[in-house]
């Protein structure tokens, strides 16, 4: 299945998060979409409740199905509790760690960013949204690139990064510190819900 590139404000409404973090989506209609609006018929199933917080976490950051599926194969080899693993790989993309230190306004900003090769890891260019992040390792934009007005706006809208990131705003440079605890993740996701649906 491709990435879902329809409006994301529906989405949202649907899956009845935030995906783009501000909320806005949701503040004129907290509903989801359709010719019912809020009057739907609300009671989901409990496969109908696994889907739906895996559809969250997948859209949430902006992964296809075959990726997010493959990620949580990745998981489940590792050490540790399956469902924070998984949530712990997500946040660990380098992606995600551009949107986290506040030089994109949304993950698929951030995406685009890193396409395009304006972010370096450890001093090389690395153009692969999926990189995964190790602890330790510094997150900067390229020398060409710290005009770009996407990343100038990014950067003075932010007012809040994770403890586990650090960030100098005058070097446009941060550094992966630590992988994060699961109280600092996502706590609108279950993640329970969706280890069941991969062990059905």
């Amino acid at each position: 299945m491709a990435r879902y590139t329809g409006p994301s404000w529906k989405l949202s409404r649907r899956l009845g998060i935030s995906l783009s973090g501000t909320g806005k989506e949701l503040e004129k209609r907290p509903y989801a979409p359709g010719q019912h609006g809020p009057n739907q018929r609300k009671k989901l199933s409990e496969y109908g409740l696994q889907l739906q917080e895996k559809q969250k976490l997948r859209h949430m950051y902006g992964l296809n199905e075959r990726q997010f599926r493959n990620l949580f194969e990745t998981a489940s080899k590792m050490p540790g509790i399956l469902g924070e693993t998984f949530m712990i790989l997500l946040e660990s993309r380098l992606d995600n760690l551009v949107y986290r230190l506040g030089l994109a306004r949304t993950r698929r900003q951030a995406r685009q960013l890193v396409n395009h090769g304006h972010i370096l890891v450890d001093g090389k260019r690395v153009d692969i949204p999926s990189f995964r992040v190790k602890p330790g390792q510094t997150i900067a934009v390229r020398e060409k690139s710290r005009n770009v007005s996407a990343i100038k706006e990014a950067v003075e809208a932010t007012n809040f990064v994770p403890d586990y990131v650090t960030f100098d705003a005058e070097k446009l440079e941060g550094t992966f510190t630590r992988l994060p605890e699961r109280s600092e993740l996502a706590a609108e996701i279950n993640e329970a819900f969706i280890v069941e649906f991969y062990s059905r």
